[in-house]
């Protein structure tokens, strides 16, 4: 839900602007609890062209205009907390991190619940291609029915996802292990509308470390 009526001061007439979702209205949620055991450390602890790749997150939400922006932090969680700058967020932690991403999902969906969110914006750490402007494209039609996920080609959808808070009981209740929200979307595919991103974004996660990069802890 972006912008709004246009309004005339004077003889100047101010258009709505189209920049991203109105203020407490979209919320945003980056999942950074996972061990990263195939890349050696936590991802949220990896530095990729200058920020971690937690700090890149956060800031793609806040750019966007998501608010509140919520973190799930899961390994390493203390580690993260003393090294990250997370300002801009809300920090919650996962005690069942290790049990899979659909446990994050539902500890960021439940904290959400206590906010006026119509909708939220979910984003994985370990894809720092997603620009605020696929966040902007996916969310701009929010509201608590919608369902909605970036498009990257013909036939294949991606993050970010986005889910309207009348969803969000349903996610919770069909979330576990590492499939997130997926089989509830795949069962409501007619309803899910694709945002073609691919000009503006791209979804690769770094799932392993590339072949250049140093010790862990490095980066």
């Amino acid at each position: 839900m972006c912008g709004g009526p246009a309004r005339r001061e004077g003889d100047v007439v101010q258009l709505p602007t189209t920049t991203g979702p109105s203020p407490g209205t979209v919320a945003g949620l980056v999942l950074a609890a996972g061990a990263g055991r195939r890349y050696g450390r936590p991802k949220a602890l990896v530095r990729h062209s200058g920020p971690l790749l937690v700090e890149r997150a956060v800031r793609t939400l806040v750019e966007a205009g998501c608010a509140p922006a919520l973190v799930v932090l899961g390994a390493a969680a203390d580690r993260v907390r003393a090294v990250a700058d997370l300002s801009g967020a809300r920090v919650v932690g996962n005690p069942r991190w290790a049990t899979g991403m659909g446990s994050s999902l539902r500890v960021g969906l439940t904290a959400l619940t206590a906010t006026d969110a119509v909708a939220v914006v979910v984003l994985l750490v370990d894809m720092p291609g997603i620009s605020a402007e696929a966040i902007r494209r996916v969310a701009a039609d929010a509201g608590p029915a919608a369902l909605a996920t970036a498009g990257y080609g013909p036939g294949r959808r991606g993050h970010p996802v986005l889910l309207g808070r009348e969803h969000w009981t349903g996610v919770l209740a069909s979330a576990t292990g590492d499939t997130g929200a997926g089989g509830y979307l795949r069962q409501r595919l007619d309803r899910v509308r694709i945002v073609p991103c691919a000009d503006v974004a791209h979804d690769a996660d770094l799932d392993v470390p590339p072949a250049d990069e140093g010790r862990p802890g490095g980066g």
